[in-house]
């Protein structure tokens, strides 16, 4: 791709201003996406944090899931931020039985993994391939993955509080990225940057 990337994010609920701010910073032309016709648009897309299962209802009601599903089959390079993890996963733990996802991760997720809204917590994180050390996360809610296909790279984890065993909590398949915490709300816009480059390859 020569010239700057077009990235929307999706603006059906979560913190959407964080992400047009930190793609804006790492050089990109930033958009919000609500109907199919401004998801047509554009070169690639970010899937907020939120709730996954309002996410997914809001999805199908303006009539997005459906081309947005195709938009990923087709390698559309899509980013996703906690519940936008979530909805990148093409199996869910902990799911409403009703809900539904974009898919096109090959992981088992586990919503709400690391508890509650009043266990939130922030962590430093060795994010694979970027420099100038851990990665400053925001966990609000946030789910980890419990399990991934052949075909995903790892590209964090996190040291379980419970025992020996880390916790995946970012991971890239293809054009696909995701991540359990939220970089956008930290001013750190490597993991963001990252995302730009997987764009700019595309």
């Amino acid at each position: 791709m020569s010239s700057t990337p077009v990235i929307g994010v999706l603006a059906l609920q979560g913190d959407v201003r964080e992400h047009l701010v930190a793609l804006a910073a790492a050089d990109a032309i930033a958009r919000p996406v609500r109907r199919a016709e401004e998801l047509a648009e554009v070169d690639a897309l970010v899937i907020p944090g939120g709730e996954s299962t309002t996410m997914s209802k809001l999805a199908l009601q303006f009539d997005v899931m459906g081309p947005l599903r195709e938009r990923v089959a087709a390698g559309m390079p899509v980013y996703g931020t906690c519940a936008g993890m979530i909805m990148l996963a093409d199996k869910i733990l902990d799911g409403r039985e009703d809900q539904e996802t974009v898919g096109g991760i090959d992981m088992t997720v586990r919503r709400n993994a690391f508890g509650r809204q009043n266990e939130s917590f922030e962590s430093g994180i060795d994010f694979k391939g970027l420099d100038g050390g851990p990665v400053h996360g925001v966990f609000i809610r946030a789910p980890w993955v419990e399990a991934v296909g052949t075909a995903v790279e790892v590209l964090a984890e996190l040291p379980a509080a419970d025992g020996p065993e880390s916790r995946i909590v970012a991971v890239r398949q293809g054009n696909l990225l995701a991540t359990s915490f939220h970089p956008e709300l930290t001013g750190d816009h490597r993991v963001h940057e990252y995302f730009v480059r997987m764009v700019e390859a595309v």
